[in-house]
């Protein structure tokens, strides 16, 4: 991973020696992971193309203070399914629809995007010091795609944790094959107040 200030990166491009600046040259976290990009499917790959799979963030958040887990799930996620004790707070990048479609090919009730995303990131930085940011979801795609909306805003240090809080599922449709539930780390169920951050 390069490590490269971002004024340097700019007077380099000021002065015509960068025209591109390429996504790993933007980042300013020295984080190395084992997730390698080409193996993963579209639907979890981010323009960004930082990623982190659920144990190594788990081990990244124990010793380093400038990052902040976002989970993006629902609320009514983390509150039956739960979440990870060491999350910052819960941004919803969807929410569940308030007319209750279904979605007869899931199996479940549709999800729409929730307009206030970007603004609640931003709302929840200026309260706290963190310019790093690992963003979980169920298993990889939607935060895959908050990663990419924050991009679109100007993010530039935002990783997407791979496997999500309950993992990829297995032949019987089981998620019991990777995630932070199944890694061995400190989840709960126990809701704490204000962990749903709402931007106001």
């Amino acid at each position: 991973m390069w490590k490269v200030s971002r004024l340097v990166i700019v007077a380099l491009m000021l002065a015509g020696s960068l025209s591109v600046v390429p996504c790993a040259l933007v980042a300013q976290s020295a984080i190395t992971s084992s997730v390698q990009p080409s193996s993963l499917p579209k639907k979890k790959q981010t323009s960004l193309g930082l990623y982190l799979t659920a144990k190594e963030a788990a081990g990244i958040l124990q010793s380093n203070k400038e990052l902040a887990l976002i989970d993006v799930r629902t609320p009514e996620e983390t509150m039956f399914v739960g979440y990870p004790q060491s999350a910052a707070a819960n941004v919803p990048f969807k929410l569940v629809d308030p007319d209750y479609g279904f979605s007869a090919k899931k199996g479940s009730y549709k999800l729409v995007l929730n307009p206030k995303f970007v603004d609640g990131v931003r709302a929840f930085l200026k309260s706290k010091s963190a310019p790093t940011l690992l963003l979980m979801c169920r298993s990889g795609s939607r935060s895959a795609a908050a990663v990419n909306a924050l991009a679109e805003a100007g993010f530039t240090d935002v990783y997407s944790i791979v496997d999500g809080f309950e993992g990829d599922t297995d032949k019987n449709g089981k998620r019991t094959l990777s995630g932070w539930k199944n890694s061995g780390v400190s989840w709960t169920t126990k809701v704490r107040e204000n962990y749903w951050f709402r931007n106001h």
